[in-house]
């Protein structure tokens, strides 16, 4: 049921792996360093609010006591030295056979995440993992839709050998130092890397049809994934929208027609047409006495 798989969950070494993730201070510098000397497990470290707490009333702490030290501790209030009564319930704790290690890890956390956050996002990643394992075009579709930020039709929907390519010259950029990456550029390394399991897992894309294509979703269609419009650099999402509608219509005669009723520029058509998308229509609606001898 759903409650016992919440149960699973909240009880799970996912939920604190959540809590080090999300916090600040909290496993950098922090946990991290008592995990690898042995000191402290990730079930004993500090990983979310309620972990202080509830750890604190264990050790005979006074409950409400055990609360204000949690909020300081989780504010960043202890770390930044602006807590009122930190001293004094370092000495409780102390008192209390909290161990110095605990208290040392308290003084360093700059924020937290409660235990109920950290348990709705191990929910949300267990959803997204089932989808990805029993749904995987779906979850392609509607992870290429909303998360991928860097993706690019002609360099992703034409086969992985193009990818893996794409892949290589990013390592090989890397490696030879050239600078920073800039956002973009990781948002296209994040793109090529999903399209890359894609492909690895056997699926396809397949080529955008103008009389089916969205605007600005990915969809299923025959077993494959058609990208959106807005997938293909330098359209926008009101272009995507004009082309959609303008194709509901009549076959395009030419570049001509299709730019006249997509309202789209020349570069847009010459994309497109480069693409395959536009097929081998003319460049204009003029019929040259050559077309008549053919």
């Amino acid at each position: 049921s759903l409650q016992e798989l919440i149960n699973i969950i909240e009880d799970s070494d996912l939920v604190r792996i959540s809590g080090l993730s999300h916090g600040t201070n909290v496993w950098q510098g922090n946990a991290e360093v008592l995990i690898k000397e042995g000191t402290a497990t990730i079930s004993t470290a500090i990983c979310t609010r309620d972990d202080i707490m509830t750890y604190l009333i264990e050790m005979g702490v006074e409950s409400s006591h055990a609360f204000k030290i949690m909020e300081d501790v989780r504010k960043g209030k202890v770390a930044k030295k602006k807590s009122a009564g930190w001293e004094e319930w370092k000495k409780e704790m102390k008192e209390h056979n909290v161990p110095d290690w605990y208290i040392w890890s308290c003084e360093r956390i700059e924020y937290m995440f409660p235990k109920a956050h950290a348990a709705a996002y191990v929910m949300m990643a267990w959803r997204i993992a089932y989808c990805k394992i029993y749904y995987p075009l779906e979850y392609y579709t509607a992870y290429f839709t909303i998360r991928a930020k860097g993706f690019d039709y002609e360099t992703m929907c034409f086969g992985r050998e193009k990818v893996d390519k794409a892949l290589k010259d990013i390592k090989n950029a890397k490696e030879e130092g050239k600078g920073k990456q800039s956002a973009t550029e990781k948002d296209t390394e994040t793109a090529l890397k999903s399209v890359q399991e894609m492909y690895a897992r056997g699926f396809e894309f397949m080529p955008i049809d103008l009389k089916l294509v969205k605007p600005t979703h990915f969809q299923v269609i025959d077993g494959k994934i058609m990208a959106s419009l807005t997938s293909i650099a330098g359209l926008g999402e009101s272009v995507a929208i004009g082309i959609v509608e303008a194709a509901k219509g009549d076959p395009f005669l030419s570049k001509e027609d299709f730019r006249q009723r997509s309202k789209a520029s020349s570069t847009i058509a010459d994309k497109l047409s480069e693409l395959g998308i536009l097929g081998d229509i003319p460049e204009t609606n003029q019929i040259s006495l050559f077309d008549y001898m053919m």
